[in-house]
């Protein structure tokens, strides 16, 4: 071993080279960021619940793949994420072009089935009121709507509900199911009436556990995302001098909506986390191993022998 590995206390760069070359199953990854409570809630009691309760609503209304849906938002930014680029070496600073210093949010909110099909996409624009010119060169039946903040809202969520119902044509004796997470606007009273009445059936994942059982988000969103990234620099070049603005998100996203909503990505996602086809083992021990770090040693005199009940420290 080079004397200097034992001064720096770290192999050096040449090894490491080698290191990787020698065993090509290895690569290097920058890891996501997954915060505390994703890991722990991601366990194998939560998990198991929720597919329980999943078994439960596909035996008593027999859905097939064309009637499970998930539904799901992400933000839309004007501003373009730069990459990484080849320079010269010595060059601290390197340009590229962005829209603008202040970047504004659109929400995009997204329903998909595991048959693979998709309804119109749903715009929320920051702005009091919607206006015919915001979907620019957004296909014609793009739906929107626009709160002042561009989040999506209760009231938001039931025109949503609404437009997805004209188009999957649920009813009462052909009820579809939806999963989504447990944003505040999805578990409205009004939705959730307006979701019974028409034949909607709607389960959520558990708490901060999406990241890991939305398909959405396991085989949609990130290739969208990156296309859109793609689609974004297309436009200033074609544009010069004119920054992007949220009337021209809609336009912009046609091409990676054409090129990531695709059959085989959303059929992916469902595959994936084992909701079509129905598989509750899909997860493994190595996938909870995270959670582990909730566990904690119970404290001396905490187990009540007559009471069969224990005290955890919170």
């Amino acid at each position: 071993m080079p004397a200097s590995w034992s001064e720096k206390e770290i192999a050096g760069t040449d090894w490491f080279s080698s290191f990787l070359k020698r065993h090509s199953k290895l690569s290097l990854r920058t890891p996501e960021a997954t915060s505390i409570a994703s890991a722990t809630a991601f366990n194998k009691t939560n998990v198991s619940e929720f597919f329980t309760k999943l078994a439960e609503v596909m035996d008593r209304h027999m859905f097939d793949a064309c009637s499970i849906w998930n539904v799901d938002e992400t933000g839309v930014v004007t501003v373009v994420k730069l990459k990484n680029g080849v320079a010269v070496t010595g060059v601290k600073q390197i340009g590229s072009l962005t829209s603008s210093g202040r970047e504004q949010l659109v929400t995009l909110c997204v329903a998909v089935s595991a048959s693979g099909n998709t309804v119109p996409r749903f715009l929320v624009y920051p702005r009091v009121n919607l206006r015919d010119h915001f979907p620019t060169g957004a296909p014609t039946d793009s739906e929107g709507t626009a709160p002042l903040s561009g989040w999506m809202t209760k009231d938001n969520f039931l025109l949503f509900l609404k437009n997805c119902v004209q188009h999957v044509k649920s009813t009462k004796d052909r009820p579809v199911l939806i999963l989504l997470d447990n944003h505040y606007s999805h578990l409205s009273l009004d939705a959730l009436e307006y979701a019974k009445e028409n034949g909607i059936v709607m389960l959520s994942f558990p708490p901060h556990c999406s990241h890991r059982l939305q398909p959405l988000d396991l085989s949609v969103f990130g290739p969208l995302k990156r296309k859109l990234s793609v689609s974004q620099s297309k436009w200033l070049r074609n544009h010069p001098g004119k920054p992007v603005s949220i009337y021209d998100i809609a336009g912009i996203l046609c091409e990676p909506w054409k090129e990531t909503l695709t059959m085989s990505n959303i059929c992916s996602g469902f595959q994936k986390v084992g909701i079509v086809p129905f598989n509750r083992n899909i997860f493994t021990d190595e996938d909870f191993m995270p959670a582990d770090v909730a566990d904690r040693p119970l404290e001396a005199g905490s187990v009540n022998a007559d009471s069969h009940t224990v005290a955890v420290p919170v």
